[in-house]
């Protein structure tokens, strides 16, 4: 967040960033006893939690002050504390919980995600941090062995029980931890989402992954009696360029949320319509002839030889993102299209002289056309004419040329079907 309008008044507000330098990593809001909002954020080279208030939720917030202990010791600062990031909020009535928490997964002085009661103020610690999902050092014995607590904490009350989200060591994917308390007994229950879509074995193999993972934060929330799931994927073949997503999730009776596979749909509950444009950016998988897991070391661009989701300018700029750096082998998925007489009308593309494209309706299924597009150093868009099977569609674009390819957008159009006349 910066100086946005309608969302924060300037960042340069917080005394600890006058200079503008640090970001405000993963904040969250949370409706204080008083009926105000309150923004919690950890500045990126800070170990402390900046607090911003607001009589809307929507902004502009100003600066409030620090979580800090009654003796003014600013929490993350005091000798026993760990560096506090990633903060989640939650309010019931009078009470107040934040939970913060980074761990590297071999660094024993980071012992795992935290929860600090505080008081009405918003800001005056009430009870010491607790930790409640270990990190990686301290997680044999406890569960939740092999996803144990990396960051982005996010808490929310379903009922009668708590449920923590939060980005495990695994990196990709976001798990879940339940309680009846806010403050203890959490058990690890499972995988919610993998950016990557590990875990997933209904259209691939479990370990097979269908796009570039990378760290994930995000959490859960109920809109017009649906629940979903909110968290991000990664773009530009970098950690730090992100795409938000949300796929509907579905609580079962005994507490549990199984793993929801990626896809292109959002909050449409169903398939997307068989018929409009569509961009190229809500490909749901994207890999090369050799699938990996993740999209490199932060910071790092992915291997050169990889495709990726991109845009050109800057953020904020109204450019449409495209998938860039198609090479031979590369697979393009999306998920689900209501197909009834759909063809696939059309592709805009750029680039490549050299362009043989497969269309399916899996990843590894045969072709259903087979098609060559001209090259062009602008965009422009070919007509295919495919008709796609009937039914919940997934439509595989698979890329076989010998050229660098980029793939803006495709149409679907529905068509009349001329049956014979039967006596």
């Amino acid at each position: 967040m910066g100086n946005t309008k309608g969302s924060f008044s300037k960042k340069t507000d917080d005394p600890e960033n006058r200079d503008g330098d640090m970001c405000l990593f993963a904040p969250d809001v949370t409706q204080g006893p008083d009926g105000r909002y309150y923004l919690y954020y950890v500045l990126s080279h800070a170990p402390i939690v900046s607090v911003a208030v607001c009589d809307t939720p929507a902004g502009k917030y100003e600066f409030y002050g620090y979580v800090k202990y009654p003796d003014g010791t600013r929490l993350g600062e005091a000798a026993t504390d760990e560096p506090q990031f990633d903060p989640g909020v939650l309010t019931e009535e009078k009470r107040v919980y934040l939970y913060t928490g980074f761990s590297m997964p071999h660094d024993k002085t980071r012992h795992g995600a935290m929860v600090t009661e505080l008081e009405e103020d918003m800001l005056t610690v009430k009870t010491n941090p607790e930790y409640i999902v270990p990190s990686k050092p301290y997680g044999e014995g406890t569960g939740y062995e092999g996803h144990e607590f990396f960051e982005a904490s996010s808490i929310r009350k379903v009922g009668d029980t708590y449920y923590f989200v939060y980005s495990s060591v695994v990196n990709h994917e976001l798990c879940y931890a339940t309680s009846k308390f806010p403050n203890r007994d959490f058990v690890y229950r499972g995988v919610i989402v993998s950016n990557n879509d590990s875990h997933i074995d209904t259209y691939k193999p479990a370990t097979m992954t269908t796009a570039y993972g990378g760290n994930n934060h995000g959490g859960i929330e109920k809109i017009n009696g649906a629940w979903y799931i909110f968290y991000h994927r990664h773009t530009n073949g970098t950690n730090f360029s992100r795409q938000g997503l949300i796929e509907p999730i579905t609580i079962l009776a005994d507490g549990t949320i199984p793993q929801v596979e990626m896809t292109s749909c959002g909050p449409n509950n169903g398939p997307l319509r068989g018929e409009g444009t569509y961009p190229a950016y809500i490909a749901c998988n994207l890999f090369g002839a050799t699938p990996e897991a993740t999209v490199g070391a932060p910071g790092d661009f992915m291997d050169a030889r990889f495709p990726r989701i991109t845009q050109e300018g800057r953020d904020g700029d109204q450019e449409p993102g495209y998938i860039s750096n198609l090479r031979k082998g590369t697979v393009m998925g999306f998920k689900y299209f209501d197909c009834q007489n759909t063809v696939l009308k059309s592709l805009t593309t750029r680039g490549s002289n050299l362009t043989n494209i497969e269309i399916a309706t899996a990843w590894d299924g045969k072709a259903i056309a087979t098609v060559n597009l001209a090259g062009s150093t602008e965009w422009r868009t070919h007509d295919v004419n495919v008709l796609l099977p009937d039914g919940v569609q997934a439509i595989y674009i698979r890329y076989n040329g010998l050229g660098r390819l980029s793939l803006k957008e495709f149409t679907l159009e529905k068509v009349t079907i001329d049956n014979p006349a039967t006596n």
